[in-house]
């Protein structure tokens, strides 16, 4: 009977039954498995048990994939030392004159150590933990503390190296290291739009942390020296990964290799970790978070699969050609459409399972894959700091659990706005994306 029920009709029906699945509480993974699995037989009987099993191990048999454990060891080796709490102290430290300047040097942090890690959680807890206390002891509001660090960790999701740009390149066949080099210049962008929705807020808004501020007794310049040699190393690092990515030397598995290979050492020689329980800590704790991401790509590989194989993404393109519309239009909707996904699924399960539908339909509108890949980004960014999912949300909830929920999601809602800003700003500078990998890779010919 299935096989002979319109295809948007039957796609419709995987809607209602995957939301069902996903809100029962069932693991994302194995709610898209079991979900894939039922209709697929349903529609081709059990021989296709066969071709399920042979595509769920395709769906991670690729080299390029380990990179994604290797930059999540990476960011843990970062997180789980001492290097947050410096890059914190060292940019506290350089900005203190600025009005906002602690909540600035929050989000610089935030970048810096996103950039480390390549994990929005990990950025919130590392950076959190030290900077949401030293902001509301000088005298911040609650809200502004908390609603920094929970924006400012989703720069983890957009700076490079990113697992989620990792995973749109392989799930929609574009190279890694251009959209790489196409979320430099706007996750920078997004970084300044942070800082100046804080100085803002502290210039004109919040004057009397501004007071509080400029009465501070100012750091000395050996202060400020004496925590560049902890810092450096670590950005030297993230410029030598960049390096190698964009100059050809190496692919991205590669990079990341080295890349944690340089950070387990760093953090021996400059903190001391080197003790064997503390790396097999950080080692467990990065094959536990590598594991769940591989699982879900897996398990969202599959339902693409299942839904090409019911003929359900290809009728909803056709049926998105035959409306006619404008092309903005349809950029509005499908933006409308990956954020109400973000408010309810992680970035990795949203992009590995609605790529494959809308990345067509947007080529032959004309719109550039790594120009959406960014803005497909910006928009599970703002799903982290969100209800009902809103990951960072919650961390930041774990950090500070004197502050209300509601407290915390009301000082994001600003930088929301920005991040809103942010993609309009890209739709009008597209070159704001494309420029630096065009610069450095040429113009690509791919699509």
């Amino acid at each position: 009977m299935i096989e002979n029920m319109d295809p948007l009709t039957l796609g419709a029906i995987v809607g209602i039954f995957t939301v069902m699945i996903l809100f029962s509480g069932i693991p994302i993974a194995f709610g898209l498995c079991v979900i894939s699995l039922i209709f697929l037989v349903a529609a081709e009987g059990f021989q296709i048990v066969g071709v399920y099993a042979e595509t769920f191990y395709a769906g991670i048999n690729s080299f390029v994939l380990l990179s994604i454990p290797m930059f999540i060891l990476m960011g843990m080796a970062v997180a789980h030392s001492p290097a947050g709490k410096d890059l914190y102290t060292g940019l506290d430290r350089w900005l203190w004159r600025l009005p906002g300047g602690l909540v600035i040097s929050n989000i610089g942090a935030c970048a810096v150590f996103a950039a480390l890690s390549g994990s929005s959680p990990a950025t919130c807890a590392a950076i959190g933990t030290m900077g949401i206390p030293e902001m509301r002891a000088r005298g911040y509001s609650a809200r502004l503390a908390t609603g920094c660090i929970a924006a400012g960790g989703t720069l983890g999701v957009l700076i490079p190296p990113s697992i989620v740009l990792i995973v749109y390149g392989l799930a929609t066949g574009t190279s890694i290291g251009r959209l790489f080099l196409a979320g430099i210049i706007p996750g920078l962008l997004l970084a300044f739009l942070f800082m100046l929705w804080a100085y803002i807020y502290a210039y004109f808004i919040d004057k009397d942390s501004a007071k509080r501020l400029k009465a501070r007794t100012p750091p000395t310049l050996k202060e400020k020296l004496e925590v560049l040699p902890r810092v450096l190393p670590f950005l030297a690092i993230v410029a030598g990964v960049l390096y190698v990515l964009y100059g050809g030397v190496a692919t991205p598995s590669e990079a990341s290799g080295v890349g944690a290979f340089l950070v387990f050492v760093m953090i021996a020689v400059v903190y001391k970790i080197y003790q064997p329980k503390k790396i097999w800590d950080i080692v467990k704790i990065s094959m536990k978070e590598s594991v769940m991401i591989m699982f879900i790509i897996a398990a969202s590989y599959i339902f693409a699969f299942s839904l090409s194989t019911l003929y359900v993404t290809q009728s909803i393109a056709q049926v998105v050609v035959d409306m006619g519309l404008n092309k903005w239009l349809l950029f509005f909707y499908i933006n409308i459409f990956l954020l109400v996904c973000g408010f309810f699924l992680p970035p990795v399960a949203v992009i590995v399972m609605t790529s494959s539908i809308l990345l067509p339909i947007l080529t032959d509108f004309g719109f550039d894959p790594y120009w959406f890949a960014i803005v497909f980004t910006i928009n599970m960014e703002i799903g982290l700091i969100t209800p009902p999912v809103g990951l960072n949300l919650y961390i930041i909830k774990g950090i500070t659990p004197d502050v209300s929920l509601g407290e915390i999601l009301k000082g994001s809602i600003p930088f929301i706005g920005m991040m809103i800003l942010c993609i309009l700003i890209l739709c009008i500078f597209p070159e704001i994306v494309t420029w630096l990998p065009d610069k450095l890779m040429g113009k690509d010919a791919g699509f």
